[in-house]
């Protein structure tokens, strides 16, 4: 300390320090200036970029605008022959998982990711093109659907009838035994405006094979049949092999995928289900989903228990107080009786507002009013509620005597859509006038439809029903899908008298395999990727297709190598077309699906 050196070895190596410290942080400050300008030069680029190619999209569509993305090929092995009827949300095979109470282990239960099988299901050996409508109403290949314990069972019955290679559909079934035409002209003369298009839409809950659906068609009335997958085996499998709506599906503890005020007409005949059991939340289920004004049908016990009780294994006396019962608990949830005569009764859901004021008013009330927190539509995975739904006044407006009769009601705006975010009358104007020219190029690009080649239509994710608008005049019919996820259109797709229903294409969808002549699908892809692996539901689209069925998918250009390839691995012939405007953003996919056989099979 004394000779000062202590002190100048720390000033020196603090001078270095202190350098070299102002040197880093020149270095750092220099690096964010060059790092800044990096960025910012990029965002400029990137900026120039959308903008040119904006602008070169709209000058010159022939140029791509973004990168395609792509896959690795792939072929999809075939399922063994145990596939043949897999119904993958309602397996039989997983039933034992889940509970008996009111029969749910018959709704729906999808396999989870781990669980779902990525091949291809084969049909059943001996497989044929479907017969073509009209003729299918009455007749179809015994081996496309090779089931004979319905025909065993129900051969008293006339249901169906096995004649050499094929299945006959005579009309019959236990409420009917003069026939389904019969039965139904008797109902016509209990509901007038089943003649003059009042009626439209309708549900048949139990529906056996279908037959009264089917008689139906003729009469201007579009009915979707309802039946769970038991032990009848294919009764949905039987309705859509002939060219009729079906759809699996239960009233069990989840409310059906319909929205609120959605029928005109609901029909059971012996359908056996409890009605008046766990305070009624069936039938809560029926008024929830048949609209102010509509009819509920009921035909077989305890209807004309008078006449008809020997038939049930029970007593008069029983089969009476099942039907004041019934009775007593439709006038409490504002059914009135509108008409009876011998087997067929019919109840009218009211539109009076003074009825649903009066339950609201009796705290004691059973089933109470349901409340405002209750959304009538919600009906994707939604328990029953055991309580009324009430109809508002544009709920009332909508009700028969009130919305246009069959077809006007087609080109009318509903009221409801104004609950559409964006919904307007002009905006289904357009949307119609869009659609209209869409299927005249479709009908270009694909011959076949508009013919009696294509007769079970699903456009996979609809917004108005504007593609099933467009075909109301060709020999089809179009299950109209409104997902889950987006807003919810589906009561204006109703409204129009036409049928449809929720769904949410990470799943399977609620039908047999080789049930669908068409599947039309509208930039799925590019509105839930982020959700639904694209895989997978091509391969559901392929279990539902018939073989030699088509498919027509409108995506963004960005998807189509993708798509193509994950086609090809499916067997599926492909081309691309251009849309009816030649965009080069969007594009048309036309695929065919080819029809083969199990290389385990004779055929």
């Amino acid at each position: 300390m004394k000779n000062g050196k202590q002190t100048s070895q720390p000033e020196k190596g603090y001078s270095r320090i202190l350098s070299l410290t102002v040197l880093f942080i020149g270095l750092c400050g220099f690096s964010f200036y060059l790092g800044g300008i990096f960025c910012s030069e990029r965002d400029k680029i990137e900026a120039k970029d959308v903008t040119s190619t904006t602008t070169k999209a709209v000058a010159s569509p022939k140029e791509l605008t973004v990168s395609p993305m792509q896959v690795k090929s792939v072929s999809f092995p075939e399922c063994g022959s145990g596939f043949q009827d897999y119904t993958p949300c309602t397996d039989p095979k997983r039933w034992k998982r889940y509970g008996v109470h009111r029969l749910s282990f018959l709704e729906r239960h999808c396999p989870p990711v781990y669980e779902k099988n990525e091949c291809l299901i084969p049909p059943p050996d001996g497989y044929k093109p479907p017969i073509r409508w009209p003729k299918s109403r009455d007749q179809c290949w015994y081996k496309n659907v090779p089931y004979d314990w319905i025909n065993k069972q129900k051969s008293n019955q006339h249901w169906l009838k096995k004649e050499g290679d094929k299945f006959h559909f005579p009309g019959g079934g236990t409420m009917f035994p003069r026939g389904v035409s019969h039965y139904v002209d008797q109902m016509q003369d209990l509901i007038p405006g089943m003649k003059d298009g009042t009626v439209r839409t309708a549900i048949d809950t139990g529906c056996g094979v279908a037959s009264w659906g089917g008689d139906l068609l003729d009469r201007g009335i579009l009915s979707l049949s309802l039946a769970p997958r038991d032990n009848h085996e294919a009764q949905v499998q039987f309705a859509l092999e002939r060219g009729i709506p079906a759809i699996l599906g239960i009233i069990s503890t989840q409310r059906l995928p319909f929205p609120s005020n959605a029928f005109d007409m609901a029909h059971c005949s012996r359908c056996l289900i409890p009605w008046t059991e766990f305070g009624g939340i069936y039938l809560l289920e029926i008024h929830r989903i048949v609209r102010p004004g509509g009819f509920w049908v009921l035909s077989g016990p305890p209807v004309n228990y008078k006449r008809r009780w020997r038939g049930w294994n029970t007593t008069m006396e029983e089969q009476k107080s099942d039907y004041d019962k019934l009775q007593s608990l439709l006038t409490s949830m504002c059914f009135k009786k509108y008409a009876q005569k011998d087997d067929i009764a019919v109840w009218q859901k009211l539109s009076d507002k003074s009825c649903y004021d009066k339950i609201a008013k009796n705290m004691e009330a059973n089933p109470p009013k349901c409340d405002d927190s209750i959304e009538p539509d919600s009906a994707w995975y939604t328990p029953l509620r055991p309580c009324v739904v009430a109809p508002t006044v544009k709920v009332k407006n909508s009700g028969l005597g009130s919305i246009p009769k069959w077809p006007e009601r087609l080109n009318v705006a509903p009221e409801r859509i104004s609950d559409v975010h964006g919904g307007s009358a002009s905006g289904l104007k357009h949307d119609d006038g869009k659609w209209k020219n869409r299927v005249k190029h479709y009908k270009k690009v694909l011959p076949a439809l508009g013919t009696d080649k294509i007769r079970n239509v699903m456009d996979m994710n609809t917004v108005y029903g504007g593609l099933a608008a467009s075909l109301v005049k060709d020999p089809v019919w179009v299950m109209n899908v409104v997902s889950s996820y987006v807003a919810n259109t589906l009561p204006v797709v109703f409204d129009r008298g036409l049928i449809g229903t929720y769904h949410d294409w990470c799943e399977a969808f609620s039908t047999y395999p080789r049930t669908y002549d068409l599947l039309h699908l509208d930039s799925l892809f590019t509105l839930e990727s982020q959700r639904c692996e694209m895989k997978y539901v091509l391969l559901e689209m392929d279990r539902i297709l018939r073989p030699s069925g088509y498919v027509i998918i409108r995506e963004s250009s960005y998807f189509m190598d993708a798509i193509t390839t994950l086609a090809k691995g499916m067997r599926w012939s492909c081309r691309r077309e251009e849309t009816e405007y030649a965009v080069e953003s969007e594009k048309i996919l036309v695929c065919q699906k080819k029809l083969w056989f199990s290389s385990n099979q004779t055929s």
